[in-house]
């Protein structure tokens, strides 16, 4: 009898898609220029309804990091989920690395859809991207949430998160290639830490985590770090601390709301999405 294993992320894969496609969003490829080809989830057709796009960070690809919040959202808005490129079935031939780069081509994706005004939802690496989004279309972006991202992060905060971390390179952390080095990012990037043996988290890094490693790598020495970017909103955790929050908040000044989740960490949007969704909502609808 033939030997057969187990895959926990293919089971779950197949799972998301199904819940993904019930909230009434189709898995659509768009070539938007003739280097560049993004992957995302959308409804079939745009309606009346306000445009929301869900942006997402460095690790598995985004409907396993926005599902809670396209279930609570499709019914106000239509919604949209793109893959930046990379991860996923996204590409590009060019040699560009920059969250620059990526909030173009998420630019570039909603203009041949026809989407001209929209809001922002951004978490970590995909709050760069937003950020960038919104500061160079400011006349298609309404508003803009960006979760668990200091966009006025500095390089010493960086070597301070490894030093928490106990790894000697941020792609050891967010680009884990062992167990061990996983479950340290999940020490981090969650407040309550469950036991995951190291069959599932090797699955996970098998299937979720070692795609496009090299462009990732480059995707993450490109990023832009200083002191001078602002942000509307931010939620923080052990990644990016809470510190960094009320600072970038001092940076933007009165039009920022700053939104602190307690008990959750790195992905609050997994965590506690119940009160993530809710800030969300009364953000964009303009509730205090």
């Amino acid at each position: 009898m033939g030997s057969s294993c187990l895959s926990i992320v293919s089971l779950s894969s197949r799972f998301l898609h199904r819940t993904i496609t019930a909230a009434g969003l189709s898995s659509q490829t768009v070539e938007i220029d003739g280097d560049t080809t993004i992957h995302f989830w959308s409804p079939p057709v745009a309606t009346s309804k306000p445009q929301l796009v869900f942006i997402h960070g460095f690790g598995p690809q985004s409907i396993w990091q926005w599902r809670q919040q396209i279930s609570f959202c499709v019914g106000e808005f239509d919604v949209y989920v793109p893959d930046l490129v990379f991860f996923g079935d996204s590409f590009t031939k060019t040699a560009d690395r920059s969250e620059v780069s990526q909030a173009t081509c998420i630019a570039k994706l909603l203009g041949k859809l026809g989407i001209r005004l929209y809001s922002l939802v951004g978490t970590s690496y995909g709050g760069f991207v937003a950020y960038r989004l919104a500061a160079m279309w400011p006349e298609r972006v309404q508003k803009v949430v960006i979760a668990v991202s200091t966009v006025n992060m500095r390089l010493a905060d960086n070597d301070e998160l490894l030093k928490k971390a106990n790894v000697e390179k941020i792609e050891d952390l967010l680009m884990s290639l062992t167990a061990s080095h996983l479950r340290k990012l999940l020490g981090s990037a969650v407040f309550r830490r469950p036991y995951i043996p190291d069959f599932v988290l090797n699955d996970c890094i098998g299937k979720l985590y070692s795609e496009n490693r090299k462009d990732k790598l480059e995707l993450l020495q490109g990023l832009t770090m200083n002191g001078d970017d602002i942000s509307p909103l931010s939620q923080h955790d052990q990644i990016f601390l809470l510190e960094k929050a009320f600072e970038l908040k001092r940076l933007v000044g009165e039009k920022a709301r700053l939104e602190v989740i307690r008990n959750a960490a790195h992905v609050p949007q997994l965590e506690n999405a119940g009160q993530f969704n809710d800030i969300i909502k009364n953000f964009l609808h303009g509730f205090s």
